[in-house]
């Protein structure tokens, strides 16, 4: 998140951009129903500098692994404290919390996957997209 130098941050967020090299992604490349981690490499990682709240449940400060679980009308997005994993191998038995949010289809084929914070009125939405597929995650704060 933007902030200025007198506001703290509130949450970041690290991953590896994948691009697409003429991939079909959805449903090719990531095949629905199967954990992806939400880029390349190394799992990707969300970090909370203060509590938050997604759909009604807190989320204490601190580092987790965030991955997704992609389907044709909704993504699971998943946090799991299993921080030091490497991306392929999630430890399913270490999820805390499941999130399931709409997927849109976009104009605007994204050739690399991009994950941004934007703010909205109660805090921010966690947009994560590629190809032309778009999902927000609003996190409250």
């Amino acid at each position: 998140m933007t902030h200025d130098i007198t506001t703290p941050p509130v949450m970041r967020v690290i991953y590896s951009r994948p691009h697409k090299q003429g991939r079909q992604i959805f449903g090719g490349l990531l095949k629905y129903g199967e954990p992806w981690r939400l880029g390349a490499n190394e799992a990707s990682e969300i970090e909370f500098f203060q509590n938050v709240t997604i759909q009604n449940k807190k989320v204490n400060v601190g580092r987790y692994i965030i991955y997704c679980i992609p389907y044709k009308d909704k993504w699971t997005i998943v946090l799991n404290n299993d921080i030091y994993t490497w991306g392929l191998k999630i430890d399913s038995t270490k999820d805390l919390m499941h999130f399931d949010i709409p997927v849109t289809k976009t104009p605007v084929n994204l050739e690399y996957f991009t994950m941004v914070f934007q703010p909205i009125n109660a805090g921010a939405e966690l947009v994560m997209a590629w190809d032309d597929t778009e999902a927000r995650l609003p996190i409250n704060f």
